[in-house]
């Protein structure tokens, strides 16, 4: 029986977030799907699972974006196959705010700020905490739909005023991602080995 992949879902893929999510899968030890990169998502997700599969290692980190969509797009489209894929273990997803309008949102157990704090509401594009626990973003909406077991909300990877930067180890998600691994695949000697100094 092949053993499930476990893989790790950002929602976003411009050339900002490509940057610093391949910094960050670096920083965590995670291998980057970067041709899963692109605004919006450049291929299906039947190919992107396929990369997953030829992935060195566990946890294999995979882009997704919908480019201001707000009906279901190429992104939502391609999270939906690979999260409902029999040979694929979702350990996570970092739902990432936009400010496209129309769209219903996703809960999120809890968010990271711009200033790497977990809060338990959702946060803005900027890093910013809102009110409530539903975040707002393009590429998000079919995440209720997919029975992911940890959802956690972030601004503008990459950006969020310099805070998220490449330049400086993409802090913010790395630490999200960190999150997830430490939540869900902590206890997998794997991650630990190929984790990273930062």
């Amino acid at each position: 029986m092949e053993k499930k992949r476990k893989v790790i879902i950002v929602t976003d893929g411009d050339g900002f977030a490509k940057r610093a999510v391949e910094r960050a899968a670096t920083n965590i030890g995670g291998r980057c799907i970067s041709s899963s990169a692109g605004n919006p998502t450049p291929i299906r997700g039947k190919d992107i699972v396929d990369f997953i599969k030829q992935a060195k290692h566990d946890p294999v980190i995979v882009m997704v974006d919908d480019r201001g969509h707000n009906r279901m797009g190429k992104g939502e489209k391609a999270l939906e196959y690979i999260a409902k894929h029999k040979d694929i273990d979702i350990l996570g997803v970092v739902a990432v705010a936009s400010n496209t309008h129309y769209v219903n949102g996703v809960k999120v157990d809890f968010s990271i700020t711009s200033d790497g704090k977990i809060v338990q509401e959702a946060v803005n594009k900027f890093g910013e905490r809102t009110n409530g626990k539903t975040l707002f973003g393009d590429t998000v909406d079919v995440l209720s739909q997919c029975n992911i077991p940890l959802i956690i909300g972030m601004g503008d990877i990459g950006k969020m005023d310099g805070k998220d930067d490449c330049e400086i180890g993409a802090p913010i998600i790395t630490r999200a991602m960190e999150e997830i691994i430490n939540r869900r695949g902590g206890k997998d000697e794997t991650f630990k080995k190929n984790r990273r100094k930062y």
